[in-house]
Parts: C-alpha cells; structure tokens; sequence
C-alpha cells in the first residue's frame, strides 16, 4: 500500500500551452507523452461506489496495473487515499492478488469479481515531468483526453501534481508558484466521479445546503476547527463546479462557502491569533465583492490567479495546521479541550447576540442593516449544532432564517412576526437559558 498524495487542477487550454516554458524554470526530467487508457469497474448495485472504493485497470504500452483505491481524506484539491497497486499481464482482474484485509467486513472478493463489469473509461495522453522542488521530488502529470461512459463524454485537460518524496508542504508550495500566471483551478471532482456520473446518465446536479456540522465523539475543540474548515472548502468546491459548468444559481452558494470560511475564523478567533491567518483572511475578503456581483462570470473569476491563490492559501493552511506556531500554552490548552463544551459557550453567546440585535421590531432600514449579522450567526448555528437532536436544531435555524427570508425579500409586516418567533425560541444547547 501507498498513500497518494496529490493536488488536481482544471487546465484551461493557454495554461496548457504556457506549460512547457513554465516548467523549463525547474530542475526537471522530461518523459514524453504516453497513452493511458483506464477501465473503470462496477456491480449492478454499486457495491464499490457504496462502499468508496474505486477499482481500475491501467493500460499503458502493452502493459497492465490493476488499481484500488479506498476511503480517504480530501482537502480542497489535495487527495489523500491509500492504494494498491498490482501488475497483470492482461487487462482481466484478478481481485486475489489484493491484501486481503483492505475489504469490507462480509465481501467475498471471488464472488465479487464475478459480479464486476466495465462501467466506463478514460482515455488521454500524459506528459510527466519529475520536479525537484525544496525538500521534494513532485510529479507533474498533464493529462488530455476525454471520459466515456456508453455513448456519454466528457472532455479531459488537467494538471496533477503528486508527492513521490519529501513534504506536502512543498506540493502545495509548487502549486502556488504554478497558479501565478491563471487558468487553473483546483478540480472539484476526480476523473472517477466524473466517470461515475456520466454512467449514470450525467443527470444535473442539484445545489446543497449547508450542512450543519457534525463533530466526531469526544472531539477536541481543534479537531473540530479543522473539520469545520473541511466542510467549507468541500461545500465550496462542489458548488463551484456547478457554477463554472452554468448553474449560475451556484454563484451564491459559492459566496457562503466563502463565508463559512470566514466565520470558522471569527468562531475560534479567542484561540487562533489573527496574525496566524492574516494572509487567508485578505484573500476571502477581497473575494467576497467579487463574487456578490450579479455579474460575476465564473470562467473568469474561477481560473483566475487571485482566486487559485485564495483556495490554495486556505488548503495548506488546514493541511499543514498553519496555525500551530502562533498559538501560545494558554490557547493550545483550550484547543485540547472539548467541543462540546465550546460549543454550548458558544451558542450562548451567538443566541444572546442575535436576541440583542432584534429584542426590540425595526424599522426596514434597521433589519437591512442587520442582515449580515443574521447571515453570520446563521451560519454560526450550523456550525455548532451538530452535537444536538436534528429536529430540534432545524426548527431553531427555520426561526432565524425565516427572519432572513423576510428581510431580503423586504416583508415588513413578516419581518416583525418571524422576529417575535425567533427571540422567543427555546434553547436547544446545554445550559442555554429559557424564553
């Protein structure tokens, strides 16, 4: 087994051709294009898929790798998975040659194989070169080509940068220093799900809501700060996707991604010195106007280098734990403690803010400019919630956002009865205090 560690970008065609210059800058060994066709494989019930396992078989001059890849973490654009390789000399599977304890419970692998058929392929070219960068040796793949699913495709033109030694770091440092010129962006969706997805049809995607956060048992308060990020940047990336592939509803969804972001920020700003994201924090608030206009075209604002920059701050920023060298005993301590506690602290103080701001009706120019602190603390509700009974932390977000609701679409009369129902709410969290 190997863990893989890679950064995936979306190529924009003059990104591909400034490419080769680019890289002549590096220390770097050149190979040549090369034809790779991967053969992608499925149960009628998708069995795999259920269980987040990827299967493939790897054709590459006259020769052959059999390839799983399980459950693992992605960050962004940084995938991080366990795989296992296997040489075949011939394109038919052969699920014996794998561990044995990287199944789950129950699966029979025989009886699997026979159950396993083609569910769709891609076909591209890949040009390598091996940089050596700081500590590191990376690998740049350039991937062109195209995914086919029956008669469904999908164009192909991505850039992966993988680990082969050394730090993650320097990965992420690499891709900064690549994202400078624009046309890239970090890629939502592997070339796996974008298969998976054309074999079933390519049917639209639908945009989410944010989820509220769910902190693992007993986590620590800085387990679930870096969870919180997780969940931003992955709302972010799947609707960023919908949004550059024309869904211009996602635009929004994409702009309070952005802010869970940056509430996640205001949230653990006791313990995290704002120093420790000085930079991530310009970036997100430069974004913010730009991607509030109506306007706003993804293509452009999507490749382009302020952007990438933003994302990539933010990736490794969360994957190197950034903000470790500025915290001080005190708040290290804190950061040890548990969530649960952090967050009934904290939703009392939300509560208590928002009770606050609307404890007494408005007038219309006083709700509007209450609005971005509602759309904050809203967000706040999702992010602590987690640990809560669903019904009851829904109907205590309904409350608000109805209040929301009202005053964007400027209901007066609506706005004063949502507002009576929102401050006179019960409590759902520890010790919160009764109406």
């Amino acid at each position: 087994m190997t863990v893989e560690i890679e950064l995936k970008f979306i190529a924009t065609p003059a990104a591909i051709a400034e490419l080769p210059s680019q890289l002549a800058g590096f220390n770097s060994e050149h190979t040549a294009p090369s034809k790779l066709t991967n053969i992608y494989f499925e149960t009628a019930e998708n069995y795999l898929r259920s269980h987040d396992i990827g299967l493939r078989i790897r054709g590459f001059d006259d020769q052959y790798e059999m390839t799983i890849k399980t459950g693992g973490k992605v960050v962004g654009g940084l995938h991080q998975r366990p795989e296992y390789n296997v040489e075949l000399k011939k394109p038919v599977l052969k699920l014996s040659a794998f561990p044995k304890d990287i199944w789950p419970e129950g699966c029979k692998p025989a009886a699997l194989q026979k159950e396993l058929a083609p569910l769709f392929r891609t076909d591209f070219t890949r040009e390598k070169w091996v940089i050596t960068y700081g500590e590191s040796q990376i690998e740049l793949g350039l991937d062109q080509g195209e995914i086919v699913a029956g008669e469904l495709s999908e164009a192909l033109a991505e850039i992966e940068l993988e680990l082969k030694k050394g730090n993650t770091a320097d990965l992420l440092a690499l891709a900064a220093e690549m994202g400078v010129r624009g046309g890239l962006r970090q890629g939502g969706f592997s070339k796996a799900a974008r298969g998976y997805h054309l074999a079933k049809g390519n049917p639209a995607r639908e945009i989410k809501p944010l989820p509220v956060f769910k902190a693992q048992p007993k986590a620590t308060v800085e387990q679930a700060m870096s969870a919180m990020f997780e969940l931003a940047l992955d709302h972010w990336q799947y609707h960023e996707e919908l949004w550059v592939r024309g869904d211009k509803t996602a635009r929004l969804t994409v702009l309070q991604a952005v802010e869970t972001v940056r509430q996640v920020l205001v949230l653990f700003g006791g313990l995290v010195p704002r120093k420790a994201s000085s930079e991530l924090r310009t970036l997100l608030t430069d974004l913010v106007p730009v991607l509030e206009q109506k306007s706003a075209d993804a293509q452009e604002i999507c490749y382009s280098a302020s952007y990438l920059k933003c994302k990539l701050v933010l990736t490794s920023w969360l994957a190197t734990s950034g903000w470790t060298p500025f915290i001080d005993d005190k708040s290290a301590k804190k950061l040890e403690g548990s969530f649960k506690r952090f967050a009934d602290i904290m939703l009392g103080r939300t509560a208590a803010d928002l009770k606050e701001a609307f404890a007494q009706p408005l007038t219309e120019e006083g709700y509007r400019d209450q609005l971005a602190r509602l759309k904050r603390q809203i967000i706040t509700f999702h992010l602590l919630g987690g640990a809560y009974p669903e019904k009851e932390v829904a109907a205590y977000i309904a409350g608000w956002a109805d209040l929301q609701q009202a005053i964007v679409q400027q209901q007066h009369a609506w706005e004063d009865s949502a507002r009576s129902h929102a401050v006179m709410m019960d409590a759902f969290w520890l010790n919160g205090q009764p109406r």
